[in-house]
């Protein structure tokens, strides 16, 4: 009887492997050996167990064909060695000793498959192809949870810059921690998107995240909604209300602006911080809450303690951990990347299609202060997508006041730090090329007299693209 056809292999998961034999048997470690090389794989032989540990604990194979039955060490005891060290090679045991216990033993101790002997080539090709296949979907699983959880968590947070680099490495040592978190910043430099990844990050993001802006409530209504009522506990309560520390029970708290509480309810809120008890208003039952507490703020709250309007103890009780995000301006190097996965996103929601921006309206935006730091810039960039006329947006397409910034001197005082370096280094390699390639449009068209088709034959440029320069150095042509 003919042996039966090896399955058919997946060609785009199949690759060669790097396979070490361990058997003491010369005959079979050799045969194995044939087998798979056969099939492309780079195969290596080893007679004595000694040394097949040794070579193994190399970790440069992705399999391991390891014989149970040998003199000197066991292959159950190299497994166990291997098991107990870095190496991530899988182990398929073959063994004559086909009984169900030592192939349970086996498996327990870490191996990835058992073959009974004798066996044919088929059973050791498939059980070769079912351990990888196996290892690459496991491998490959857990490089896409990471990848999805990195960018669930950092969402939206764009920046190489040094500053940045720092507030992203706090970010992920602090998350899975339940320490409470202050982010302070400017208006509009993204503090909501530093908590909502804190919280994707943290081993509370499978509950809610409650936020509460504690600038958009008077004081009275601010703590129902804080702390929840019961009915008829004041005027309008015609229901008992859950508030947000009973809601956000087991996930995160997010209070936005807390600069903006009263110092009444400053003081409310600092003995449910200390006794981790909420009461709701007119009640008298407490009820204890397992909150995760993130809190944000524009202003400086050590600035607030010193003025006498928020709460020493307060303060020291919501500063845990705090995470400073800066504005935009001093995040040298940032803004390009900002505004280009800004504008991506733009278009593909507004259904508009413009391809980026041109190096002068790059340099104009990097000069500008953006007093309303990534808030303004998106808001900025998502007007210039819907009034864009061309596929890249141009000077022209900015605001005046972006327009009007006075230029940088680039060459003026030197920068203090690398990233400022760097960031002022392209700016001169771009104002370089664009005056090289205004005075080679120049001079092109001064030749030909200014006739579009002859200057562009000359130079070998399309004209659609020869009217794009004309059109961004405002040069003229008949």
């Amino acid at each position: 009887m003919h042996e039966p056809l090896p399955p058919v292999l997946d060609s785009a998961r199949w690759s060669p492997h790097r396979v070490l034999v361990i058997d003491d048997e010369q005959a079979m470690g050799e045969g194995i050996r044939r087998i798979l090389q056969a099939d492309g794989h780079n195969v290596r032989y080893i007679g004595d167990s000694q040394a097949g540990l040794q070579t193994a604990l190399t970790g440069e194979y992705d399999v391991v064909f390891l014989d149970l039955t040998m003199p000197g060490l066991s292959g159950m005891e190299i497994l166990r060695h291997l098991a107990l060290s870095d190496v991530t090679s899988d182990v398929i045991v073959i063994s004559g000793q086909s009984t169900v216990e030592i192939a349970v033993e086996a498996m327990k101790a870490g191996a990835a498959d058992f073959i009974s002997k004798p066996f044919l080539p088929n059973q050791l090709r498939l059980a070769l192809q079912k351990v990888c296949e196996r290892t690459a979907l496991i491998r490959e699983n857990a490089a896409l949870r990471h990848e999805l959880n990195v960018q669930q968590g950092l969402e939206g947070i764009i920046g190489e810059s040094q500053v940045m680099q720092r507030v992203f490495a706090l970010i992920q040592r602090v998350a899975p921690t339940d320490g409470t978190v202050l982010v302070t910043g400017e208006s509009g430099t993204g503090k909501e998107m530093v908590v909502r990844a804190v919280h994707r990050l943290s081993r509370r993001k499978n509950f809610p995240l409650m936020a509460c802006d504690c600038s958009a409530l008077a004081p009275t209504l601010l703590e129902s909604e804080l702390f929840g009522h019961v009915k008829g506990s004041f005027s309008g309560a015609i229901a008992t209300k859950q508030g947000l520390f009973e809601a956000a029970h087991r996930g995160t708290l997010f209070l936005d602006e807390i600069s903006n509480l009263s110092m009444e309810t400053q003081g409310k809120l600092l003995r449910v911080l200390e006794t981790r008890k909420v009461r709701k208003v007119g009640d008298t039952a407490e009820k204890e809450y397992d909150i995760r507490l993130v809190t944000a703020s524009n202003r400086d709250l050590g600035e607030m303690v010193r003025e006498g309007v928020f709460r020493e103890d307060l303060f020291y009780r919501l500063n845990v951990v705090p995470v400073y995000l800066p504005p935009l301006r001093q995040r040298p190097g940032d803004l390009p990347l900002i505004a280009v996965a800004l504008l991506e996103r733009c278009c593909k929601r507004l259904g508009v299609s413009v391809r980026g921006f041109t190096p002068e309206a790059m340099m104009l935006m990097e000069n500008y202060s953006w007093p309303g730091n990534v808030r303004e810039l998106r808001n900025i960039i998502e007007r210039m997508a819907i009034l864009c006329d061309g596929d890249r947006i141009e000077p022209q397409h900015l605001p005046m006041e972006i327009r009007q910034t006075p230029s940088r001197n680039l060459a003026g005082t030197l920068p203090r730090t690398w990233d400022e370096f760097k960031n002022l280094k392209r700016q001169v390699r771009d104002a370089a090329v664009e005056d090289l390639e205004r005075r080679f449009v120049a001079e092109a068209l001064k030749r030909c007299g200014g006739n579009i088709s002859k200057t562009a034959d000359e130079i070998g440029i399309q004209r659609t693209n020869l009217h794009a320069l004309i059109r961004r150095y405002d040069l003229a042509a008949k």
